[in-house]
């Protein structure tokens, strides 16, 4: 029988970690008092921030998006319906799911799809996928260079076919 005696396999913890996770918890403190406080600004909001840089539309495009039967998106302009592009089952994931948000607060408005959506290039080169029903809107180039280039596709689509 094997006794085991406690004081000799005592746990310790060393106090570097404790003292790091201490300054982790007081630092993340501290700039949250600082935003609360109004040393910082608490967000960032991109409409404002264009608005005060004059930084004005330089593209506008009216876009309508269709589920079709095998899966594809088809993505037409909504002034003309004529197919920018088309995205068949396992292509497309970023058009998907942004449209998919901006579809979801249509229906919890009850609204259809009725109006278009907007795709807007701004003089800064960014762009926004909007939605004039409900007033969301999605900062397209937020989500890096790979998926600005598949709504910027969209917009060289609509300018090379007229």
């Amino acid at each position: 029988m094997i006794v085991r005696e406690y004081e000799k396999d005592e746990v310790t913890v060393h106090k570097a970690p404790l003292l790091l996770m201490g300054g982790m918890v007081a630092i993340a403190l501290a700039l949250t008092s600082a935003v609360s406080l109004g040393f910082f600004e608490r967000q960032s909001v991109p409409a404002e921030a264009r608005a005060a840089a004059g930084i004005k539309a330089a593209d506008v495009v009216t876009l309508r998006f269709f589920d079709e039967e095998d899966g594809t998106v088809r993505v037409e302009d909504g002034a003309t319906a004529q197919v920018l592009g088309r995205f068949g089952p396992g292509e497309g994931g970023f058009i998907r799911a942004t449209v998919r948000s901006l579809v979801h607060q249509r229906r919890i408005r009850g609204e259809g799809p009725a109006v278009p959506f907007t795709l807007t290039r701004w003089e800064n080169d960014t762009l926004t996928l909007s939605d004039p029903v409900t007033g969301r809107s999605v900062e397209v180039s937020s989500f890096g260079p790979d998926n600005r280039a598949v709504y910027a596709n969209l917009l060289t689509a609509k300018t090379t076919a007229q």
